[in-house]
């Protein structure tokens, strides 16, 4: 019992020194950039046609690069490798239907929710930078502005990955569960 409630005060404390609220005010100025703004002489459509078409190839390439690389399919099975464990104990472990992990390992167009993501992040046991690289391959992040991300990264700084307990800690602030 003595173990809970430092690990609340720690997560209390934790949660208030990182909260952070967006305060801007000074949104008075606004840019605005008009066709007439970029082409005001002929030299300068020029420059920046010429610019654009560089930039697309540019573009095109860093795109199809990190596409392969940032896959968020690669990612997880390249993770679960690592772990030695067998799929079925990470899909077991993160509360998670064996169809839709199928699901996952054979549709490289499905997008998994952000909860299904830290689920699977929480089976494997990751590490913060790991488990942010998971996130980011499915397109999500754990900003540190709302208490539900907050308590997620908390639990992975702590090593707390039994996803009953984390569900506990979002209980206790309000917050919706993982599963």
């Amino acid at each position: 019992m003595k173990a809970t409630n430092n690990i609340e005060k720690k997560l209390k404390e934790y949660l208030q020194t990182n909260l952070l609220i967006d305060d801007v005010t000074n949104l008075d100025t606004e840019i605005s950039i008009n066709e007439e703004t970029l082409y005001s002489t002929p030299s300068s459509k020029i420059a920046f046609d010429g610019a654009l078409k560089t930039s697309n190839n540019t573009i095109n390439n860093y795109i199809n690069k990190e596409l392969d690389n940032n896959n968020f399919q690669t990612k997880l099975f390249t993770l679960i490798d690592a772990s030695g464990k067998t799929d079925a104990e990470i899909y077991n472990k993160a509360y998670i239907d064996r169809r839709l992990f199928s699901k996952i390992r054979n549709d490289t167009n499905y997008h998994p929710s952000k909860n299904t993501v830290i689920s699977l992040g929480l089976a494997l046991n990751l590490n913060i930078t790991d488990f942010e690289e998971l996130l980011n391959s499915a397109s999500y992040s754990l900003p540190k502005n709302n208490y539900f991300d907050l308590i997620i990264r908390f639990c992975i700084n702590e090593k707390i990955y039994n996803i009953t307990e984390v569900n506990n800690y979002l209980y206790q602030y309000n917050c919706n569960t993982i599963n």
